[in-house]
C-alpha cells in the first residue's frame, strides 16, 4: 500500500517508525506536474542531443551554450552509421536516418512544450524499441529507464506545467 504510515488506525510502535512516517509523508507532497516537467524536460534532452549528432548547420545546446543557427542538414556520420552500424529492416538507411534526425528534433520540442505530449511520448518509445531491438540490444538497462519515462508520460500526460494543461483549460476538457 503506497499509503503514508500516519494514516493507519493503530499508533505507530516506534520512533524509528514515526521518523519514517515523516520522510514518506515528505516526499509524497512532492508535486506530481513537477516530477512530469522533469521527465520531459530529461527525455527530450536525450533525444535532442542524439538528433544534433545527426546534422549539420544547426546546433542548440542550451546547457553548454553553443548556437550555430542555420539550415540543418543531413550529417554524413549519420548516414554513415545507418548504412554500416545500425542497418534497421524494412527502411533504406538514408529514409531512416532523415527520419530519425527529424523525430529526434520535433518530438524533444514539444515534449518541453507539453504540447501532444501523449503522442509524442508514444513515438520516442517506438524509437527506444526499435533502438533496443535491432540497434543496441545490450542496451536494455538504459533503455528500460527511457521506456519509464515514456511511459509515466504516455500514461499521466504531460502536468500542469504544460501546453495540453492549458489547452485543455482553454476547451474546458480536463
Amino acid at each position: 500500500m503506497n499509503t503514508p504510515l500516519g494514516t493507519r488506525q493503530d499508533p505507530l510502535p516506534s520512533p524509528a517508525l514515526r521518523a519514517l512516517d515523516r520522510i514518506t509523508r515528505r516526499l509524497s507532497a512532492i508535486p506530481d506536474g513537477l516530477i512530469l516537467l522533469l521527465g520531459r524536460f530529461s527525455i527530450a534532452a536525450v533525444f535532442w542531443k542524439s538528433g544534433q549528432t545527426k546534422i549539420e548547420g544547426l546546433a542548440i545546446d542550451l546547457i553548454s551554450g553553443e548556437f550555430q543557427l542555420g539550415w540543418p542538414g543531413l550529417a554524413e556520420s549519420a548516414l554513415f552509421l545507418f548504412e554500416n552500424e545500425y542497418r534497421l529492416p524494412l527502411l533504406p538507411p538514408m529514409l531512416a536516418a532523415l527520419l530519425a534526425a527529424l523525430a529526434e528534433h520535433v518530438f524533444p520540442v514539444l515534449l518541453l512544450l507539453g504540447l501532444a505530449t501523449r503522442l509524442s511520448a508514444l513515438a520516442l518509445l517506438g524509437m527506444t524499441l526499435t533502438i533496443q531491438l535491432f540497434v543496441y540490444p545490450d542496451a536494455y538497462p538504459t533503455h528500460g529507464v527511457w521506456a519509464t519515462v515514456l511511459l509515466v508520460l504516455i500514461v499521466r500526460g504531460a502536468g500542469p506545467y504544460s501546453a495540453d494543461y492549458w489547452l485543455a483549460g482553454r476547451l474546458s476538457v480536463r
